[in-house]
């Protein structure tokens, strides 16, 4: 049953074609049955045509609706003209109504609105009945107008229903297009963050580990002692490192929560102490000052302060040659964060801090300009005045909840 009904919906016009059949059998044995009144009323020559004529509207109303009416139109004129009375063929008329309303074009769908309205006029005007007074043609063109206007209203119905039905699947598809746009940006932004964690991570804690591997085996022989203080911090340089690496490898794992505390904790603008003096031991002198009231920060700014530092800490090893040093300044203002880094050394390349590094080696630069993005802040880098190199970074603060 599921197959018929399938097979019929793809065919419209073939079960269009079955009720067109029927409706023109009906006509004829109609036509039959009056055959001896019909020469008072019209030929039956005349009303046999018109009868296949609208079967044929029937039987072509989806294929074009619009032809379709007119045809029907023309059709019932010639009907008028030719005095044909109403006959079983007329019902097309109904039909060709209600599918211009549903799937003809607007102006298809007024003149057949109009048409129906009227139809039920001219017919009482051409072929009154007797014995009716005015009240009584009245009520009767009221009932047989009526059949006309509900195939009309039917019709826009289907129409209007249609219309919305297609405006929710495009608003479904619009959605997930959008869905799907948000999700790569969602995955594009947890990679970037991803990208900056593990930059920040590995090339600090590395830089550290190179500088002290080789004052370790410059002093070796010369002076066991300062190569074991090397070793030891190596160590817990690593450590520290691979401490941080699990953390960011845990919150790749979905479902997964440490409450061991293997995990560190994200680093904040505390721990810049430890930070700048882990430096100190490695051999970068760095000037440490807060300037303000130190207050509780929201963790997007704690963080983003930290790796600044921590980054431009680093580019100063990589970048400043020997004896540099370096300075830092956290300054707390009424709305924002200040940060200065500065050293005295012979700066970084003009490509890693214009350019962001196209060779690979300035994405420390690029991380921070999407950190400090992020928060609202705002960043500069560059070559300081009298040599050396500067980064100064303003964040924004929100009250910390």
């Amino acid at each position: 049953m599921q197959r018929l009904y399938d097979f019929l919906r793809r065919h419209p016009t073939w079960v269009d074609s079955f009720w067109a059949v029927v409706l023109l059998g009906i006509s004829g044995v109609s036509l039959t049955n009056v055959n001896g009144a019909a020469e008072q009323r019209g030929s039956l020559a005349a009303a046999l045509p018109i009868a296949v004529v609208l079967s044929a509207v029937v039987a072509l109303r989806r294929l074009m609706p619009e032809k379709m009416l007119v045809v029907a139109a023309v059709t019932g004129i010639a009907q008028v003209v030719l005095d044909v009375p109403p006959a079983p063929a007329d019902f097309a008329m109904l039909v060709i109504i209600y599918t211009v309303a549903a799937d003809g074009a607007r102006w298809a769908s007024r003149l057949g609105l109009i048409g129906g309205l009227c139809a039920a006029t001219v017919g009482q005007l051409r072929w009154p009945l007797r014995d009716e007074g005015p009240l009584g043609a009245v009520l009767i063109v009221i009932f047989q107008t009526v059949p006309f206007a509900l195939a009309w209203v039917l019709g826009d119905s289907i129409r209007t229903r249609r219309a919305y039905l297609a405006q929710l699947e495009e608003r479904a598809a619009r959605l997930e297009k959008e869905r799907e746009a948000q999700a790569k940006v969602a995955v594009a932004a947890e990679r970037a963050r991803i990208a900056r964690e593990l930059h920040d991570v590995v090339a600090h804690n590395v830089s550290v580990m190179v500088v002290q591997a080789d004052g370790a085996a410059y002093v070796m022989d010369a002076a066991p002692e300062q190569a074991r203080k090397a070793l030891e911090t190596i160590s817990g340089t690593g450590r520290q490192a691979l401490a941080e690496m699990r953390r960011l490898l845990g919150v790749l794992r979905t479902g997964e929560h440490q409450e061991s505390g293997e995990y560190v904790p994200q680093p904040d603008v505390e721990q810049l102490d430890d930070l700048i003096e882990q430096c100190r031991t490695s051999g970068l002198p760095v000037d440490f000052k807060v300037e303000g009231t130190p207050r509780p920060l929201p963790s997007g700014v704690e963080l983003t302060a930290y790796r600044i530092v921590q980054e431009a800490l680093t580019n100063t090893r990589k970048h400043g040659g020997p004896n540099t040093g370096a300075s830092v300044r956290l300054v707390y203002f009424d709305d924002g964060l200040g940060l200065l880094v500065e050293d005295d050394g012979k700066g970084a390349p003009h490509e890693l801090y214009e350019e962001g590094g196209a060779d690979g080696q300035g994405h420390g630069l690029i991380g921070m300009r999407e950190r400090v993005g992020m928060v609202g802040g705002t960043l500069d880098a560059g070559p300081r005045p009298g040599g050396g190199f500067r980064i100064s970074a303003l964040l924004p603060l929100k009250s910390a909840h």
